[in-house]
């Protein structure tokens, strides 16, 4: 018995400081990185304390789990523990440098996308960033080296115990805090910066897995009331066609052009007194072209795919990873299968992989009839391709050829890649300089932007040249940011100006032409959004949407509210912007008045609800217990894009 408690006496004191070190080593590290390498608005004392101690609690309570293990294995588990936790850390320091956001449960299941994303990893990579594991490499030494003896002893529940309590204790008392300061801060909003700013990254991930278990969960217990709260909201907020345009573009072919990381800052800019996209701009003022200077990207951590999601569906994408990844098998309602029952052909064009995004498998739920990805693409040379597949304008060229194979009316989507981070182009290809900033992807941006803008107008040229142009609507979108907020520094360069919160949130503003031949053009000035998409389009083609279940409401009509609810909570309207749960007047930039405030709220309220509502639709799948009058349901199964493949010669 003596014997025993000595060797328990001797575990204690050759671990527990060991065990301190690393717990110490840990808090640090997370705190200075949560301070300096995530961009997480701290206000006041209260704040910059709970970021300190947040890591304390999770960074104790994890390791502690080492306590678990018997004789030399707790060593070897808590330099696991320890391992896994600075990965975990590290992993969403890169992701923050060009996502401005966090790693979700879902995006470790993007793992088909991870080939693709190789080169712009590359790009965040930061010489620096060994410091991140240093501290795992001392620890490493110090229980592999001899001088840390491995006692064979276990420790006992009245020393584990202790231990567990003070790191609860730690956690609870952080929560409180939090609470303190943000009311429901678990249960209200959608941005996850909060929850690591008042909580800590660690317990942000516990929080995320528990949120997306109980989002998997959502579909099984789903039944068919669950829709009818939803469709009563959007038929409520269903908005009318405008008389004027509603079947300008009747019985047309649809070409959409899904413009890669275009912001609307390009459009007009001069870089040394040479416009950036001349042939973009020359659209602007074009007879038969509506140009929306108010659209706003809604994208989150789906992107591109999040663009198509909204722009197909009218649906908002997930708070957390894609739809088209961890919904990819649900019921939809897309425009591909609305027009279907019209007579519509419909086809992708990408070149790229056909599985980044799980496009060949949701194209398939969206009742797209055909998917031209990298292997319909012929007689590549090295300098025809860019890091995500084929430059835009071989790209173009050979998209055009497949376009003309395809019965009338189609409908098409020809997805872009050249103008994406970190923005690489050769040289020999550029017709335009690199800014000076010193930031190299915001330098490299205007050179690519030009590029593909060069590409957009060969397109036109060859729409031209095959007859199509004359039956044939074209609508020009951009999918989302390509410089985040991590470059504002830069972009202050770039626009001469501060900025501020509303400047960034204007800069969030993405470019959105629709051309029609025979359609009277013009400058629209309408606040929306990409949701808003699809029931415009729609309506053009002469498509009645009531029936169906859109959150987005047609831009061009009188009826449509100029709300454009972000995938974060944040909203934006010509008289209020709400950024971060703070409200702004747009034209001052300043705090808004308090005569404002009530209707600032209403529509925080509403924006909550309509993302919440949304959530519920997509997550619980409930479109599969939903047919609108005359729609088709789509059957996946009878879809195969192997047809639309080069087959390899013998």
């Amino acid at each position: 018995m003596e014997k025993s408690k000595a060797l328990n006496k001797k575990t204690v004191n050759k671990y527990v400081p060991l065990f301190v070190l690393a717990v110490a080593m840990l808090w640090i590290k997370t705190y200075v990185s949560q301070k300096m390498q995530f961009k997480l608005d701290v206000d006041g004392v209260l704040q910059e304390f709970l970021l300190f101690i947040n890591p304390l609690g999770s960074a104790l309570l994890l390791l502690s789990l080492s306590f678990f293990f018997k004789g030399a294995r707790k060593y070897w588990s808590l330099l696991l523990i320890y391992t896994l936790m600075s990965v975990l850390l590290y992993a969403n320091v890169v992701y923050f440098r060009f996502f401005s956001d966090f790693i979700t449960l879902p995006t470790l299941f993007q793992t088909q996308n991870f080939g693709d994303l190789g080169g712009s990893i590359i790009t965040l990579i930061q010489p620096t960033d060994v410091l991140f594991f240093v501290d795992v490499i001392v620890l490493a030494i110090l229980i592999g080296s001899n001088r840390v003896k491995k006692e064979s002893g276990n420790f006992k529940t009245k020393v584990i115990l202790p231990v567990i309590t003070i790191a609860l204790a730690i956690s609870f008392f952080n929560l409180a805090l939090a609470e303190k300061d943000r009311p429901q801060l678990l249960t209200r909003g959608f941005d996850r910066s909060y929850i690591v700013k008042y909580l800590g990254m660690y317990n942000y991930a516990l929080y995320d897995t528990v949120e997306t278990l109980k989002s998997s969960s959502q579909r099984v217990l789903a039944d068919s009331d669950d829709k009818t709260e939803v469709l009563n909201y959007t038929k409520s907020n269903y908005a009318k066609p405008n008389e004027d345009y509603f079947g300008a573009a009747e019985d047309m072919n649809v070409v959409y052009l899904h413009l890669e990381s275009f912001q609307t800052f390009l459009l007009d800019y001069e870089l040394d007194g040479e416009e950036v996209t001349p042939f973009l701009n020359s659209l602007i003022g074009d007879q038969n072209t509506l140009y929306f200077d108010n659209f706003f990207h809604q994208t989150a951590q789906g992107k591109t795919s999040d663009a198509e999601f909204m722009l197909e569906n009218s649906l908002y994408g997930l708070p957390k990873g894609s739809a088209f990844i961890t919904k990819g098998q649900n019921t939809y309602q897309a425009a591909p299968a609305i027009l279907k029952d019209k007579g519509y052909t419909s086809a992708v064009f990408h070149g790229n992989n056909g599985t980044f995004w799980n496009r060949s498998e949701i194209y398939k739920s969206f009742g797209y009839d055909h998917f031209f990805d990298i292997e319909s693409y012929t007689n590549l040379t090295e300098e025809d391709m860019a890091e995500y597949g084929v430059m835009d304008k071989p790209f173009f060229e050979q998209s055009g050829e497949l376009l003309e194979t395809l019965p009338e009316p189609f409908y098409t989507k020809l997805m872009t890649v050249s103008h994406h981070f970190p923005y690489h182009i050769n040289q020999d290809l550029t017709t335009i300089g690199k800014a000076t900033t010193g930031d190299p992807s915001v330098d490299n941006y205007f050179q690519t932007a030009r590029y593909a803008d060069e590409a957009i107008e060969q397109f036109f040229t060859q729409l031209e040249e095959s007859g199509l142009d004359d039956n044939t609507m074209v609508v020009l979108y951009g999918d989302h940011y390509g410089i985040s907020d991590n470059h504002n520094q830069a972009m202050e360069q770039i626009l001469s100006k501060e900025i501020t919160p509303v400047e960034n949130a204007n800069l969030q503003r993405v470019p959105l032409f629709i051309h029609v031949p025979g359609m009277k053009g013009g400058v629209d000035h309408t606040y929306g959004g990409q949701i808003d998409l699809l029931p415009t389009v729609m309506h053009m083609l002469g498509v009645e949407t009531e029936n169906y279940i859109h959150f987005g409401a047609d831009l061009l009509s009188e009826d449509h509210e100029e709300l454009v609810t972000f995938r974060n909570g944040d909203y934006v309207s010509p008289e209020i912007y709400s950024i971060g749960e703070k409200y702004y007047n747009p034209k001052t930039g300043l705090p808004l008045e308090d005569a404002q405030l009530e209707q600032a709220e209403k529509f925080q309220q509403q924006s909550n609800y309509e993302l919440e509502l949304s959530d519920q639709l997509v997550t619980s799948d409930l479109l599969r217990f939903y047919t609108p009058d005359g729609f088709t349901p789509i059957d996946p199964a009878d879809y195969n894009y192997q047809n639309d493949k080069v087959e390899e010669a013998e």
